[in-house]
């Protein structure tokens, strides 16, 4: 009994250990894997979206409370002044989760162009929604207080023939992400005064 109490000791102890050691290697490379994804994941996508650009939309970028998600929005100063936006969302697609960047133009409220960031859809199929530019190039021009749908749900957006079910992912999460910037304006209204000055 008492060699019994010994090793459930040593096992707690070794755990309480383990656990404290991963949690501060996770946090000390946390800032590191933030940088890579933004570099490799989402800044391709989102410099796409903000082709033409005058800054660094990647270190233009502040956080905005939405309930209880902290969401990131990038900035894109356009024509002299920061008139466009771009967070990501996702949509629930054949293989999980589909990561969808949005850009909007806030002076038109409308959405300027989408990109996929993180998917695990089926490879030569599902994937054409990162990889074929004639799929993201029907986000754009689609006002934010229209539903973004394909065409068989009564939208403008063609699925991407044999992968509907990717295709309505992106377009959910455009959806959802038009939701989200209808909601938060105002402040990122605010925010984009701020990047103004």
């Amino acid at each position: 009994m008492r060699e019994m109490i010994h090793m459930v000791v040593v096992l707690t102890v070794l755990s309480a250990f383990s656990g404290g050691l991963l949690a501060a290697l996770r946090e000390s490379t946390q800032e590191q894997i933030e940088v890579q994804q933004l570099q490799f994941v989402k800044g391709p996508a989102i410099g796409a979206i903000l082709k033409g650009a005058t800054n660094d939309p990647i270190a233009d970028r502040f956080k905005l409370k939405d309930g209880e998600v902290e969401r990131n929005f990038f900035v894109g100063v356009l024509n002299g002044k920061p008139s466009a936006l771009v967070f990501e969302t996702s949509g629930k697609g054949f293989g999980g989760d589909v990561g969808v960047m949005v850009g909007f133009n806030t002076d038109e409220n409308k959405i300027m162009g989408i990109g996929v960031t993180t998917h695990s859809e089926t490879p030569g199929m599902g994937s054409k929604a990162k990889d074929d530019p004639a799929f993201g190039n029907q986000f754009k021009g689609l006002a934010v207080d229209k539903p973004v749908k394909v065409t068989s749900d009564g939208g403008a957006v063609n699925a991407i023939s044999g992968a509907t079910i990717t295709s309505r992912a992106v377009c959910n999460a455009a959806g959802d992400a038009a939701a989200i910037y209808t909601r938060l304006k105002p402040q990122l209204t605010e925010q984009l005064n701020k990047f103004g000055k």
